[in-house]
């Protein structure tokens, strides 16, 4: 081949390449900003008066349906004043001040603004916002529902704090990367109606997939943290890999499918019920959020959540634990656990929770048991429950092997058919 032949090949090829880079860049700019209306510019920040009373009360009650506390507050600091940092895959996120003063929070938003933020995921400023904010989930509540959650947010107290940056890894920092992943696994919009269903569906379908976001914790995801229609309720690794979310379609996990109703609402109401209990981030969502709820409101969530249809996980042949793993987590479980849990397991109903049947030490991921063990387990404290009962932590009595053989006896006894734990899979639980 001549020179020229080659350098005419060379120059296609760069031709064809850019302008394949050219098309994915338009392409993702489209898809970032088609259907979303520009903000007026230098629009009014927000209404010149306090917004009725019921506004201000509905916006209260959705602020608890969304848990807006249990991101935007960080320990032991002031009211949703931000500054709580939720490590990810990527690096570290740090929750933004929502509270109504004007040089650090929300104040100098207007109604346009806030709406843009959750239905757009965009900023005020028209930057794009980090995913850990679940506007994923927050595009499909309505405007009057964010009408009514500005409003009570504007009635709160203002904080003047600064919001730390986000401690993210390059690229993941960058607003190119954030409009990838949004062209991606991103469309805003509300939820179509669906006529099979009548509206007490309609309402926990609203309230599961929007304000509620539980597609956001208890979904699959890939790895740039994007999930699909297939990886929907699949459950997942929460970000910090230190939890699992147990899937809500296999009810062998969390599925709810064959509960009845009234068990259910008990649990999001109480935190505890005749069958199970929460703990770890469940406990947070039930003590900030749902035990607050509206019975309707869960009772429609239930409602919901036992119609997905089931897709359980895939499991391979039982692998049973050697002899020597399981009798020293036998005598661990003798010395430690017997006196609260029992025998064979059976618990005290109300007070200790079973762990014979109990999905959440049988789940296709030993962390939460691993957890428990090791820190401890505590059911949040509602009004059904005032004094609930709590698991001391164990990591400083017991060392990784023995916590790796207790978690291994519990999930290979009763019936229990669960994979074995090794001391590298405590290890690596954060």
């Amino acid at each position: 081949m001549s020179t020229v032949s080659t350098r005419t090949l060379a120059w296609r090829t760069g031709a064809t390449v850019l302008g394949l880079v050219l098309m994915a860049a338009a392409w993702v700019a489209w898809m970032n900003l088609h259907g979303e209306e520009p903000l007026t510019a230098n629009g009014p920040a927000g209404p010149s008066g306090p917004a009725p009373k019921d506004v201000i009360d509905r916006g209260a009650y959705l602020a608890r349906a969304g848990n807006c506390l249990g991101c935007h507050t960080a320990p032991g600091g002031a009211l949703l004043a931000g500054g709580r940092e939720v490590s990810t895959p990527f690096g570290v996120v740090v929750s933004p001040n929502i509270t109504p003063d004007t040089p650090t929070g929300i104040g100098g938003w207007s109604a346009d603004a806030f709406w843009r933020s959750l239905h757009h995921g965009r900023s005020k400023d028209g930057r794009l916002l980090v995913p850990a904010c679940p506007y994923p989930s927050f595009t499909h509540v309505t405007r009057d529902d964010v009408d009514a959650l500005y409003a009570y947010l504007r009635a709160m107290p203002a904080v003047a704090k600064a919001t730390a940056p986000h401690a993210l890894r390059f690229p993941y920092h960058t607003q190119a990367a954030l409009a990838v992943w949004r062209a991606l696994y991103f469309r805003p919009g509300g939820l179509a109606p669906d006529t099979r269903h009548g509206p007490e569906w309609h309402r926990g379908r609203y309230l599961t997939l929007g304000l509620g976001h539980c597609a956001a914790c208890h979904s699959g995801r890939d790895a740039l943290g994007g999930t699909r229609k297939s990886l929907a309720f699949a459950g997942s690794l929460m970000p910090n890999g230190s939890w699992m979310a147990p899937s809500l379609a296999d009810p062998a996990e969390a599925g709810v499918q064959h509960w009845p109703r009234e068990e259910f609402v008990r649990l999001l109401k109480d935190g505890v019920s005749q069958t199970a209990s929460v703990s770890g981030p469940m406990a947070e969502v039930v003590y900030s959020s749902t035990q607050y709820l509206r019975e309707a409101d869960l009772d429609a969530m239930a409602h919901y959540l036992a119609s997905i249809p089931v897709r359980r996980q895939p499991t391979g042949e039982p692998m049973r634990a050697e002899t020597a793993v399981m009798a020293v987590g036998s005598k661990v479980y003798d010395t430690h656990c017997a006196d609260c849990h029992g025998q064979q397991g059976q618990g005290a109903v109300g007070i200790y929770p079973a762990l014979a049947g109990n999905r959440a030490v049988t789940l296709s991921s030993p962390n939460n048991v691993v957890q428990i063990i090791r820190h401890g387990g505590f059911m949040p404290t509602t009004a059904g429950n005032r004094q609930p009962y709590g698991m001391p932590p164990y990591g400083q009595v017991l060392t990784s092997d023995e916590v790796a053989a207790v978690a291994t006896f519990i999930r290979q006894s009763w019936g229990h058919t669960a994979s074995p734990v090794s001391t590298l899979d405590v290890l690596r639980v954060q």
